[in-house]
């Protein structure tokens, strides 16, 4: 008796934990009213180890790096001498 009990729940058990099988795929549970419509076939998987093609022209010359970064260290030093004056004239923003 507990030997075929054992087998029935077995294979009642094995549908709902095989790989290819979805809780949703299960009779007695199903999708919810409001789920979207899956689709009618799986699309492929993303490319991932394609690589970009090369551009015509480098993205910055150095002259251009050159450039950006003086102006982002200006700025960066402009907003901290702004923040130390905004400090020192409110000591309680401490």
């Amino acid at each position: 008796m507990r030997r075929s009990f054992a087998i029935g729940a077995l294979l009642l058990a094995l549908p709902a934990g095989g790989c290819a099988t979805s809780v949703a795929d299960l009779p007695l549970i199903g999708v919810p009213a409001d789920a979207p419509a899956r689709p009618k076939h799986v699309g492929a998987y993303p490319a991932v180890h394609d690589m970009p093609q090369d551009r015509p022209e480098a993205a910055m010359d150095a002259g251009e790096r050159n450039k950006v970064a003086s102006e982002l260290i200006a700025t960066r030093d402009r907003q901290a001498a702004a923040a130390a004056a905004a400090t020192a004239s409110n000591p309680a923003a401490k």
